[in-house]
């Protein structure tokens, strides 16, 4: 055999034996992923294909109906309106009527015990089903007062006054 033909053979001989032991690797790098593989594809599955969520709603009414409703100074429509929220705590109300007083108030939401941690995580992602959280207001609106003429020029009379107080 001539020099060349050795080294040849030598090569394809330790290629071979290269490609072996690479392919038992991989083969049993193969073998040890494929169970934690299979889980976290079936749980990535699982979170993007579940419609779990928490649809959160308020309702106003208003006695007389049709008024404009106005959270944290966005109006939302006119009463009686349900609309999405989507956090809890303090929002400020505002309700207009022409022909009665403007009515401003806070209303604080409060969560239900679901959506408290650790649960909301159950409640938001795990959940196989939608839950409707719903909370609801009714308001009164008063009359508008319409001042007497000695009520306007009191009133007028106290504002000029102050204005004049502040120039000195």
């Amino acid at each position: 055999m001539a020099n060349g033909q050795y080294f040849i053979r030598a090569a394809t001989v330790r290629e071979q034996a290269v490609g072996t032991t690479k392919r038992q690797c991989n083969e049993a790098t193969e073998r040890k992923w494929t169970f934690p593989r299979a889980i976290v594809l079936l749980i990535v599955g699982a979170v993007v294909s579940s419609t779990a969520c928490v649809r959160r709603t308020i309702t106003i009414t208003t006695e007389p109906p049709n008024a404009r409703v106005f959270l944290n100074d966005q109006e939302v429509g006119r009463s009686a309106v349900t609309t999405d929220f989507l956090w809890y705590g303090d929002y400020g109300v505002t309700i207009r009527k022409e022909g009665y007083e403007t009515l401003q108030t806070n209303w604080v939401i409060k969560r239900p015990w679901y959506q408290y941690m650790p649960l909301d995580f159950f409640s938001e992602v795990l959940w196989p089903g939608q839950l409707h959280d719903t909370h609801s207001q009714h308001y009164v609106l008063a009359p508008e007062k319409i001042p007497t003429q000695e009520e306007l020029i009191g009133r007028a009379v106290e504002t000029r006054d102050r204005a004049l107080d502040a120039r000195k």
